[in-house]
């Protein structure tokens, strides 16, 4: 029964690109990417499964980073067109990233299946620790369209993994295709039945123009986390393109300052942003804001100072007010200010989210096909 799933979820699963878009090469006794430039900071790796193949992985070293995340990228791509993404990723947010080839993309040897994927993402996993010697409580899983998959299933069987992020993630395979209310065996990527089952805090972000991957696939996710946080609805995004939203890096920048700021403050299983209550999302349906900011709720309560949602308009009253100042200086947001407290930072850190999405229009994000529904019969 097992082969016949993986054959199955094969067919209407995974499009990795033909040909692929890079090739690895030994020169100088290491790896390297043809098409792509070449880093000092970059590790291209070969990476052996438990299931017999050879998984191609780059590791980005940042080093001001804390923390680790580990990308599991969407269908019909590779590492040749995600690593400039990669590269911008691990420079704005200050993280080490190690993105992979699933089986079968790129120059990963195998053929993708939803058991493959599995045994691919706990090998480069693995490698961090092994290689790297980076802990469980410092990589934070990042899992998009499709890689939602292996990311959550990652994520039930590592007790202090330190937080997850699902961009466009989907509840099942079959539920991309047909609005079913049950699961079936023969599906592919159960995360409706185990996102329940990760205890670390989960940020979701979703286009609610996604027509790939229904809103819903995200939202019903969210509600069913078990420690929320904030979620990034975009309105007007789609599947593939919201790398380039302002709000995307900004949102994300500020999660990664919050999961830091738990580490230190309060242990890796709290946020200090958490309430008991989750927080509304930032829904684009309610506000023409583009911005991810809640400046009304900062504006109504001196409390919010220290809430990560502290906007540039606050930090611009904030200056005016010596006692103020000082409490914006506690506030998880300042990793946006890059550790420099010069007046001009603001308008530094939003012509660096301007470069972040020029960068990502020239990368043509748009052309990286995810998850597509097709009309095969299950």
């Amino acid at each position: 029964m097992g082969v016949v799933t993986s054959t199955m979820a094969a067919k209407f699963a995974f499009f990795p690109p033909n040909p692929p878009s890079y090739t690895v090469v030994e020169s100088g006794g290491k790896l390297v990417m043809s098409g792509v430039l070449a880093r000092e900071n970059v590790d291209v790796l070969k990476v052996g499964t438990k299931r017999g193949n050879q998984v191609v992985a780059v590791y980005m070293k940042n080093p001001g980073a804390a923390l680790t995340v580990l990308y599991s990228h969407g269908n019909a791509a590779d590492l040749g067109q995600m690593y400039d993404l990669f590269s911008e990723l691990s420079l704005h947010l200050r993280v080490n990233l190690l993105g992979y080839d699933y089986s079968g993309y790129g120059q990963s040897s195998g053929k993708p299946t939803e058991q493959n994927t599995y045994a691919d993402i706990e090998a480069v996993y693995r490698c961090l620790g092994e290689k790297y010697g980076v802990k469980e409580e410092d990589v934070i899983l990042y899992g998009q369209s499709v890689g939602s998959g292996p990311t959550l299933d990652l994520a039930t069987n590592l007790p202090k993994l330190r937080a997850v992020v699902l961009h466009s993630p989907i509840l099942s395979g079959l539920r991309v295709m047909y609005p079913v209310k049950r699961t079936y065996w023969f599906d592919i990527y159960k995360n409706i039945d185990k996102i329940p089952f990760v205890n670390c805090p989960v940020l979701v972000i979703h286009g609610m123009a996604d027509d790939v991957v229904d809103w819903s696939h995200g939202k019903q996710l969210w509600e069913l986390c078990k420690e929320k946080y904030e979620p990034l609805w975009v309105k007007g995004g789609n599947h593939c393109d919201l790398e380039l939203y302002p709000q995307y890096i900004k949102h994300l920048k500020k999660f990664i300052s919050a999961i830091e700021k738990s580490h230190l403050r309060n242990g890796p299983a709290s946020l200090p942003d958490h309430p008991e209550k989750p927080r509304n999302s930032t829904d684009f349906r309610e506000t023409s804001r583009p911005s991810t900011d809640q400046r009304e709720k900062t504006r109504a309560s001196t409390d919010q100072r220290e809430m990560p949602k502290l906007s540039t308009d606050h930090r611009e009253k904030a200056r005016t007010s010596t006692e103020r100042r000082e409490k914006s200086r506690k506030s998880v947001d300042r990793p946006d200010k890059l550790c420099n407290s010069s007046s001009d930072q603001p308008e530094k850190a939003r012509n660096s989210i301007d470069r972040f999405g020029e960068i990502m229009r020239s990368v043509g994000l748009c052309n990286i096909g995810c998850f597509r529904p097709t009309t095969t019969s299950v």
